[in-house]
């Protein structure tokens, strides 16, 4: 290890800074995310987030969400920060959200959210904008 990343990781062996910056706005993979505050009486809605991903069994599960709060952590040293998005997250069952089998539209059940979960926390750089066709609860 090379002195210059071996003092890099004793910085982030120390943990995140106390303080944090939250903003409105943020752009990241050629998106510009809005927090829903900030996104209300816009024109554009662009608080709307999907994570491709996986689970331990052989299906790929996507998560839908929408964007509450951006936040910055800086481990003591201007190079090192992390982005993350504070996310509530809907069902991702039957119950929550439906993929049209012909089109491939997402469809979201807005009284289908996840609650009382842990992980409202994801990296902004794992996040894709996503415009959601908000449908009555399912039957």
């Amino acid at each position: 290890m090379t002195g210059s990343a071996a003092i890099s990781l004793s910085l982030l062996s120390l943990g995140p800074e106390r303080k944090v910056k939250c903003y409105n706005r943020y752009f990241v993979n050629r998106y510009v995310f809005h927090i829903e505050e900030y996104g209300h009486g816009r024109k554009t809605y662009n608080n709307d987030v999907c994570i491709k991903g996986s689970t331990s069994s052989e299906f790929e599960v996507d998560y839908y969400g929408r964007l509450e709060e951006v936040i910055e952590l800086q481990y003591y040293s201007e190079h090192n920060r992390v982005f993350l998005f504070k996310c509530y997250w809907y069902d991702t069952t039957n119950r929550g959200i439906r993929v049209d089998p012909h089109y491939g539209l997402v469809g979201i059940n807005s009284k289908a959210r996840h609650r009382n979960i842990n992980d409202v926390f994801v990296f902004a750089k794992q996040c894709q904008q996503v415009y959601y066709i908000y449908i009555h609860p399912f039957l």
